[in-house]
């Protein structure tokens, strides 16, 4: 491979390393063979389709994930522009490309979202989903840790930042977006509430905020006195750095001894199961969680302890 091959490789690794539903492990054997080389209109089509989804205010994770697999979409079929670009090519590279490879179904629907609205918004021209083989929707149900596990987690780290960032995640079942875009001004001591501005879906909502929560946060602002963002970087007034939260988490997981792929999504869905176990109603849940359809909601009833453990198995009845 050529070095700009390798670069556009390593830049294209970095982007969905931070990607909540791309394993950046399925990228480890893209490979664009030396024929193959963006044609011009291809990265005109692109730059006009970043612009879109700029103006339309898409997540800067959402454009990155588009604009690259978009980016290997096209790479791939260099030999036409864009309009000649025809459904049998769809076909082609779902079977020989993304199935050969064993590729996702996650990244094969990224692929088809992306695709389908350049096309709409670049061609003007309508592509039939069907056409491009949407792969079928995997149902699975979300990881949930025990509350001793989770407790073991958040007691793990000396340093109080690291305390508080994954205790707060927990306590308010947040993204980890979310959690890195909240502001000092956000926690509101006297409501006893945490404010997430623009979560997921460009959406406000208001989360309950524990006692002790507070007393951890403000032993925190003594320590650190931040200044622009509630948890920020090395550099003052700078973000945190998503994968160095991830890391956090990861160290936290190695001290405590737990022997699972824990992610910081994983904390989200504890607290879900846990308030429905606690017997909270699935209604206020999907509010706290910020949810558009109480059918992704639902989907926690599935893993609630307090739910299955009420059922019998009929091999007692024996």
């Amino acid at each position: 491979m050529v070095q700009g091959g390798a670069d556009r490789l390593l830049a294209i690794k970095e982007v969905l390393a931070n990607d909540h539903e791309i394993e950046v492990e399925e990228w480890k054997d893209i490979k664009f063979p030396l024929v193959h080389k963006l044609s011009e209109s291809g990265k005109a089509g692109i730059q006009k389709f970043e612009k879109w989804l700029l103006s339309k205010r898409y997540s800067p994770s959402t454009i990155k994930t588009y604009i690259n697999a978009l980016q290997v979409f096209l790479t791939l079929h260099s030999n036409k522009v864009p309009e000649e670009i025809t459904a049998e090519d769809f076909v082609r590279f779902n079977t020989d490309y993304i199935l050969k490879k064993g590729l996702s179904a996650s990244y094969q629907n990224q692929v088809v979202n992306a695709i389908k609205l350049f096309y709409r918004v670049v061609e003007n021209r309508q592509i039939r989903v069907e056409d491009m083989h949407r792969p079928r929707r995997e149902q699975r149900l979300p990881n949930v840790l025990s509350k001793h596990e989770v407790k073991l987690i958040l007691d793990a780290h000396g340093n109080i930042k690291h305390k508080a960032m994954l205790s707060l995640i927990y306590s308010c079942g947040l993204r980890r977006s979310e959690l890195l875009m909240l502001r000092p001004q956000d926690i509101d001591s006297g409501r006893m509430l945490v404010i997430i501005r623009q979560g997921k879906g460009k959406k406000d909502r208001v989360v309950p905020l524990s006692p002790r929560i507070l007393g951890l946060l403000r032993d925190y602002y003594k320590a650190y006195k931040p200044q622009g963002w509630l948890f920020e970087g090395e550099k003052p007034g700078s973000n945190y750095d998503e994968r160095s939260l991830s890391q956090v988490l990861k160290s936290a997981v190695q001290k405590a001894g737990i022997r699972k792929p824990v992610s910081l999504h994983w904390l989200r869905h504890s607290y879900a199961t846990h308030l429905l176990e606690s017997g909270t109603d699935l209604r206020y849940i999907q509010e706290l969680l910020g949810h558009n359809s109480s059918r992704t909601t639902e989907i926690y009833t599935h893993v609630s302890m307090r739910r299955i453990q009420k059922i019998s198995s009929p091999f007692d009845d024996l």
